[in-house]
């Protein structure tokens, strides 16, 4: 299994809401096993500059290959990297 996590940060904060549902349509790729969009709490102080979390599973590689082949993928990018500031990702493989 492929966990697909993705950090963001808004430009502005008042975007934060908007990012989170142009993000959300992510979640209608039909690749991924488990797909969410999460607001951070900022709870922890060391984090405070992630606004939002996306966390998918994928079967395998393949299957990550494809969700970010999908159209949705690109369209969702070009909406979503005008109002953001930081982007990080990771892709690990788990053991189930």
């Amino acid at each position: 299994m492929i966990r697909h996590i993705v950090f963001f940060s808004a430009r502005r904060k008042e975007d934060v809401e908007a990012i989170r549902q142009e993000l959300s349509a992510l979640g209608r790729i039909p690749h991924s096993a488990h797909f969410e969009v999460t607001v951070n709490t900022k709870v922890d102080p060391m984090c405070d500059q992630i606004d939002l979390v996306v966390y998918a599973e994928f079967a395998d590689l393949d299957a990550l290959a494809a969700y970010k082949a999908h159209p949705i993928y690109d369209q969702t990018t070009l909406r979503v990297r005008p109002m953001r500031e930081l982007r990080y990702s990771a892709d690990v493989v788990a053991e189930q």
